[in-house]
């Protein structure tokens, strides 16, 4: 017996949702602030050891392609 879900729109939000143009600026403002916290982001995960990245299911071989080149590069360069 097929099922008809009400809740949900027949097509999806991103079709039917009323398009809004932003301010180049403020554009601008939420590129810079998705950036920063990215790179927050991935500065937490390279702080992590191999059993708390095991924890929460990923390896550092993961995280490198998942979140670029960069990660961990804090932790395998020797320091001065």
């Amino acid at each position: 017996m097929p099922t008809v879900d009400l809740y949900l729109p027949p097509q999806a939000y991103a079709l039917w949702r009323a398009k809004r143009r932003i301010h180049p600026v403020a554009a601008a403002w939420v590129l810079i602030a998705s950036w920063i916290e990215r790179a927050r982001q991935r500065s937490a995960l390279a702080g992590l050891d191999d059993r708390q990245l095991r924890d929460i299911g990923i390896t550092r071989v993961d995280a490198a392609s998942r979140f670029g080149g960069e990660f961990g590069s804090e932790l395998s360069s020797p320091s001065p």
